[in-house]
């Protein structure tokens, strides 16, 4: 691999999807998503699994049913040999048929008004009616995340103390990881239909990040450059962030400042299944750097671009999370690039869903799994870098079960990553980004962009 320098291009053109998939998948998936679930609690001994969600941690029931809570929350009982019990507030009652289940009527529905919003009318109704549990019934709740202790579980109280007490404090745990485990969990693959629109995703999400970042200009306004990602109402998987002038503060919104030239910038657009984000400097050389910053280009960005070539080198169906782990970390120093989070980590529904990668990993990388490349390094003097997108490990079977015009523009962004960046990219490796691997250390000169090529 040749030592990264800047050269210059212009971006590439990848396209998008000629439709507008939807996230929801058809009847039959979801069907099979509850056989896979009810196999997952017969291996775990499990009577009744409580899948909770609310507007911030809706994604495993809505892989489970199609269905995301807009105001409230909401709880579905999956009971092996009957129907699926999903409970909901007012609000979300008229939003259920939503779900190809409820539609079809796979699911009893049962209104819930305790899970309505403050001083909203209510009926009486208890949560458990029907559920037959008792002390001899092993129940699991998915929440958000699995725990260091099976009983923590991250549900409201008021709803796990019923459970607790219908059916005993050591009969009721955390089943978060039939849904989340890096090994084993449900979600931690894709199917081709959820492929499809996770391609979708990442492509409306870095065409936004082309228009913001080719926007940027001395004295432009965060409010002005985010609205160049032209937010089209496809469901945020995190607060859009646009940082500039004095807004420093991590993962902050656009607040009304504006761009200055040698400040500091980032932004993330981030969607169901993507997530594009970008930083750097407002500078169109080094010249235009603070005086402290001096040998940012050589002793920051170039090595972390380096790193990330390593970590393409590693990034393969098979490959163990510890071996994306050694790619940065035998390459970055801890003093100068301070990368502290998981280097990559899973993304879905919801924008970090789990990660394989720390020190001493020995969970392989699987076909179906999404990945993104968040590595984050940051400095106080030189600031950071980043080139993060979202990339499909697919083996053959995947491949074949894939749309044509979808695997046509991976490959030609992978071959793009290759041949104009050297970055090494897998066959089973299908970048979804029409960014995939673009960073301009400059943001004023934005075809100025760092490569590996030879």
């Amino acid at each position: 691999m040749a030592r990264a320098r800047l050269i210059e291009i212009e971006w590439p053109e990848f396209g998008l999807a000629e439709g507008t998939p939807d996230w929801r998948a058809p009847l039959g998936v979801y069907r099979r998503r509850l056989s896979q679930v009810e196999e997952a609690m017969a291996r775990e001994g499990l009577t009744h699994l409580a899948v909770y969600g609310d507007r911030e941690h809706f994604a495993n029931l809505a892989w489970l049913t199609g269905f995301d809570p807009r105001f409230e929350e909401a709880l579905c009982f999956v009971r092996p040999g009957a129907k699926p019990l999903l409970l909901a507030g007012n609000e979300c009652l008229g939003y259920l048929p939503a779900s190809p289940l409820v539609a079809a009527g796979d699911v009893e529905v049962r209104r819930y008004t305790p899970f309505s919003l403050p001083d909203q009318p209510s009926q009486p109704g208890a949560l458990l009616d029907g559920l037959d549990l008792d002390a001899h019934c092993k129940v699991g709740v998915a929440g958000w995340k699995s725990y260091g202790q099976p009983s923590s579980i991250d549900a409201p109280s008021y709803l796990v103390d019923e459970l607790r007490f219908a059916a005993g404090y050591e009969n009721v745990t955390n089943a978060a990881h039939l849904f989340l485990d890096n090994t084993n969990g449900l979600r931690t693959t894709v199917d081709p239909h959820e492929a499809a629109f996770f391609e979708w995703t990442n492509g409306l999400a870095s065409e936004g990040m082309r228009r913001v970042i080719h926007s940027i200009r001395q004295g432009t306004l965060d409010y002005d450059l985010l609205q160049q990602a032209q937010f089209n109402g496809v469901p945020l998987s995190a607060h859009m962030t646009l940082k500039c002038g004095a807004n420093r503060v991590s993962l902050a919104s656009a607040r009304g400042e504006r761009v200055t030239v040698g400040g500091r910038f980032s932004c993330g657009i981030a969607y169901w299944g993507a997530n594009v984000c970008r930083c750097g400097w407002v500078a169109a050389s080094a010249r235009d750097l603070p005086p402290d910053a001096e040998g940012y280009l050589d002793h920051f960005a170039i090595p972390y671009f380096e790193a990330m070539a390593n970590w393409f080198e590693a990034l393969r169906i098979g490959a163990t999370g510890d071996a994306l782990h050694q790619a940065i970390h035998t390459r970055l120093d801890q003093e100068t690039f301070r990368v502290f989070l998981n280097a990559g980590h899973l993304i879905h529904l919801d924008e970090w869903l789990c990660s394989p990668v720390w020190a001493g990993s020995a969970i392989p990388l699987r076909s179906g799994m999404v990945m993104q490349s968040d590595v984050i390094p940051s400095n106080p003097k030189y600031y950071s870098s980043r080139m993060e997108d979202g990339y499909l490990l697919a083996d053959q079977a995947l491949q074949a079960q894939l749309e044509p015009g979808l695997l046509d523009r991976c490959r030609a962004r992978r071959d793009f990553m290759r041949t104009k960046l050297g970055l090494p990219v897998h066959d089973e490796v299908l970048p979804l980004s029409n960014l995939c691997g673009i960073v301009p250390p400059y943001l004023l000169a934005p075809h100025q962009v760092l490569s590996c090529a030879g």
